[in-house]
């Protein structure tokens, strides 16, 4: 006779599991977060490892090592180009500020018309903020030292652990295949390939997608003739990466940076540009280039990236839509986690299998 485990005890177990992961999250941030950043380009890096070692006989230590300096340039370009737009933009800093001032005046003008309050009162609440934000301005500008720092160690981690990822890959999906039993070979490596495949095809589609909203944006941009239309592109280009959330922020740094060096009118444009944009990006282009490699639904999405941000703040919400995804993956694949990978899922998704596996395969038995 077959025993049942009642439904109580499963949702302790359900709810015990949730706990102790979200804890150990929390706690391993400095080390989780890059290596699952490094897991991501490693299995995006994977294809030319591969074929170095196939096609010019490298050794692996130097097929990875070429692989990793790949993704080192095509970061250091978009930081370089990123970097020399904000230098420029830097020098419209005293427009800005003549522009702060002249909105700063009409809007005490409507304050004071409005809700009766003289500009004097005005005055001084405003030299009380300025007098706080004084204080405390030191301490931001260690913060925001501290923060760069702390940015090039975390990008630093991540390129060691991707190198290190690529080296030993065949030791690492040997010690995953030696965790099950022989009967469960097939489905490991099943697993494996569809991680793969599914990472590497989201990741390139996300590429994509920034590739095309960054040059509608900057031909919008320039067709209304904001100035840095380039940088403006670009910076909706790269936030819309994050999906929901990131057009809003990009919507409003693109407003804000064109405040200080147009009219009202072009401020406008600007926002049913970016509007209409999102639009397009939101009904064809994701759905074609990156929804089609990754089915999961909106609310599942949208919990990630709530729980993410709630985790690891912005880092979590890069992560939260590939981690997802290879979760998915894996449920889709074990019997006792099937409904957990359906509700995952769209509602006409179903579980895929690709040739990758058999990729794998070949690649095991040249080890």
């Amino acid at each position: 006779m077959i025993r049942v485990t009642p439904f109580y005890t499963r949702l302790a177990h359900i709810l015990i599991s949730l706990i102790c992961l979200c804890y150990i999250a929390i706690v391993g941030r400095t080390l989780l977060a890059p290596l699952i950043f490094a897991f991501l380009f490693s299995l995006l890096l994977l294809p030319l490892a591969g074929f170095l070692e196939r096609r010019f006989k490298l050794p692996r230590s130097l097929s990875s090592m070429f692989a990793l300096l790949s993704l080192v340039a095509g970061v250091f370009v978009i930081v370089a180009i990123l970097g020399s737009q904000v230098t420029e933009l830097a020098q419209d800093w005293p427009a800005f500020k003549r522009q702060v001032i002249v909105a700063t005046a009409d809007l005490q003008k409507w304050i004071a018309l409005t809700f009766h309050v003289n500009a004097d009162e005005q005055i001084n609440y405003l030299s009380d903020s300025a007098t706080k934000a004084l204080d405390t301005g030191t301490s931001l500008i260690g913060q925001t030292l501290l923060s760069v720092s702390s940015v090039l160690l975390f990008l630093l981690f991540i390129f060691l652990y991707t190198f290190f990822i690529l080296l030993h890959r065949r030791l690492l999906l040997r010690f995953i295949v030696s965790l099950f039993s022989e009967e469960h070979v097939i489905v490991v490596y099943d697993v494996v390939a569809q991680v793969q495949y599914i990472v590497k095809k989201y990741i390139v589609g996300l590429f994509l997608q920034m590739l095309i909203v960054t040059i509608m944006s900057c031909i919008a941009f320039w067709i209304i003739g904001v100035k840095y239309a380039f940088l403006l592109g670009l910076i909706t280009g790269i936030f819309n990466l994050i999906p929901y959330i990131g057009i809003v922020t990009a919507l409003l740094l693109t407003i804000l940076i064109t405040f200080a060096t147009a009219t009202t009118t072009k401020i406008l444009f600007v926002l049913i540009a970016v509007i209409a944009i999102h639009l397009v990006d939101s009904n064809y282009i994701m759905p074609k280039i990156v929804g089609s490699k990754v089915k999961i639904n909106t609310l599942v999405a949208l919990l990630g990236l709530v729980l993410g941000e709630m985790i690891w703040g912005i880092t979590g919400m890069f992560l939260s839509i590939p981690v997802i995804a290879i979760i998915k993956v894996v449920f889709d694949r074990v019997d006792g986690l099937k409904p957990w990978g359906m509700v995952l899922g769209d509602d006409d998704s179903k579980p895929e299998s690709t040739p990758a596996v058999v990729e794998v395969l070949d690649d095991q038995s040249r080890m």
